[in-house]
C-alpha cells in the first residue's frame, strides 16, 4: 500500500510514521516539505502533490488546532480544517483511495455527563469546533472512501501537550491550580497512530470515536503524571498533595471549553475488534520515556 501522510512532524503525525511503515510505502510530509507540498494552506499545491504521488490511502494527521488563537484566526482555522479536508476528499475519490482523518470532541457542546456517540447531534461552541466540524462535513459531502477519527485529549512524549506542560511547570513551582470540572480520556498519539494502522489493513467507512478507556479530569490527571515522575526519580518541586483542584471558571481563555470530552468508542472496538488500553497506561509510558530521557530535568 501507498500512503500520503500529512503532519508528519506533529505528535499523531509522528507516531503514524512508525506505525505506518509497516503497510507499505510512506510518503510523509509536513508543511515545509518541498517539493511536495504538505501544506494545507496551499490548495493548489496540495491537490497537485495527491495526483502526484497517486496514494492507496491518504492519512491527514495535519491540522490547526490553536484553540484559543482559532477565535481571532477564524478564516485561517477552516482554511486548514475544512476547506484543505474537501481538497483531499474531492482528490481521494478521483483516485478511490481511502481518506483517514481526524477530528475531535469539540464539535459536540460539552453539556452533560454521558459520554458522546458517533451520531448525538453536533453543535461546537468555539471557532475551532466549528472548523473540525466543517473538515467532517467536507469529506462526507466529496463521497470518498473515509474513516474520521474523533479523539481527545491527546498527548505524547513528542510535541507540545497538557502532560509535558504540567510537568515543566511542576518542575519549576511549588503549587499549581488545575482545572477539575472538565472530563475526558488523555489519549496517547502512539494509540491513535497503531489503531489507524489496524484500521487500514481492513478499512470500514464511517466515523469513529477514538480515546483511551477511563474516565479522568484535568486535576487528576496532573496529579498522576507528577506521582509516575517522581516514582520515576524526577526532581519536581510540587508535591501531589500541593496540586490544587479549581473550577474552569478561575481561568480565563478566548475560546470555550467543553466540561464533557467523554467519547463512546463501542463503534470503534466492534468494527475492528479492539480493546482500548486505560488512559494511566498511556501517561505512565509517556512520563517515563521523557524521565528516561531526562526531558523532565530542571533547566540549569
Amino acid at each position: 500500500m501507498k500512503i500520503l501522510l500529512l503532519g508528519a512532524a506533529g505528535q499523531v503525525g509522528w507516531q503514524l510514521r512508525r506505525s505506518l511503515s509497516v503497510l507499505g510505502d510512506v510518503v510523509a510530509l509536513d508543511r515545509h516539505s518541498s517539493p511536495l507540498c504538505g501544506d494545507l494552506t496551499r490548495p493548489d499545491d496540495l491537490a497537485r502533490t495527491v495526483r502526484e504521488v497517486a496514494p492507496q490511502a491518504i492519512v491527514n494527521a495535519a491540522a490547526y488546532t490553536a484553540v484559543d488563537k482559532a477565535e481571532s484566526e477564524t478564516e485561517l482555522a477552516f482554511a486548514v480544517n475544512g476547506h484543505a479536508c474537501e481538497v483531499l476528499a474531492r482528490e481521494a475519490a478521483a483516485l478511490d483511495a481511502w481518506l483517514v482523518h481526524y477530528s475531535t470532541d469539540y464539535v459536540f457542546n460539552g453539556r452533560g455527563e454521558t459520554p458522546w456517540v458517533e451520531d448525538d447531534v453536533v453543535d461546537p461552541v468555539n471557532a475551532y469546533g466549528r472548523s473540525k466540524l466543517a473538515g467532517e462535513e467536507a469529506i462526507r459531502a466529496q463521497g470518498a472512501r473515509h474513516m474520521i477519527f474523533r479523539t481527545c485529549w491527546v498527548f505524547d512524549a513528542w510535541g507540545g501537550n497538557f502532560c509535558k506542560t504540567i510537568l515543566r511547570a511542576a518542575g519549576q513551582r511549588e503549587s499549581l491550580d488545575v482545572v477539575s470540572d472538565q472530563f475526558g480520556a488523555p489519549t496517547r498519539a502512539a494509540l491513535i497512530a497503531d489503531v489507524t494502522a489496524h484500521a487500514l489493513r481492513a478499512p470500514q467507512s464511517g466515523t469513529y470515536h477514538l480515546a483511551a478507556s477511563g474516565i479522568t479530569h484535568w486535576h487528576e490527571y496532573a496529579s498522576f503524571a507528577v506521582q509516575e515522575a517522581l516514582a520515576a526519580g524526577v526532581p519536581l518541586k510540587v508535591k501531589p498533595e500541593n496540586i490544587r483542584a479549581v473550577p474552569s471558571t478561575q481561568f480565563k481563555t478566548a475560546a470555550v471549553r467543553p466540561a464533557n470530552s467523554r467519547l463512546d468508542t463501542r463503534k470503534l472496538r466492534d468494527t475492528f475488534g479492539l480493546a482500548l488500553p486505560h488512559w494511566q497506561d498511556g501517561v505512565r509510558a509517556v512520563v517515563k520515556e521523557l524521565a528516561a530521557h531526562g526531558a523532565l530535568a530542571p533547566k540549569t
